[in-house]
């Protein structure tokens, strides 16, 4: 499995379609790749796993998502103040 992934990565240039997010405005998109990410973080740490596969989820909100916001985030994340369930 671990291997598929990172062959994956390896080949990955931009955020692959999603069917969940069929519109031009990628907003939603871009919060839920953020949210898993951080999400696949926490779980796979807790369970003492590599976190490899989570890059996945990082490479997409980083093409989608404007730096400000998750700069923004990141910010209110360790402030405590992150809207978001992580």
């Amino acid at each position: 499995m671990a291997e598929d992934i990172k062959t994956k990565l390896e080949m990955y240039r931009t955020a692959p379609f999603d069917a969940r997010f069929p519109n031009q405005n990628q907003t939603k998109n871009c919060w839920q790749n953020y949210l898993d990410y951080h999400r696949c973080q926490k779980a796979l740490t807790a369970k003492g796993v590599d976190v490899t596969p989570c890059d996945w989820y990082l490479r997409v909100y980083k093409s989608l998502c404007p730096s400000s916001w998750t700069t923004q985030w990141d910010e209110q994340r360790e402030q405590g103040t992150f809207p978001g369930k992580i």
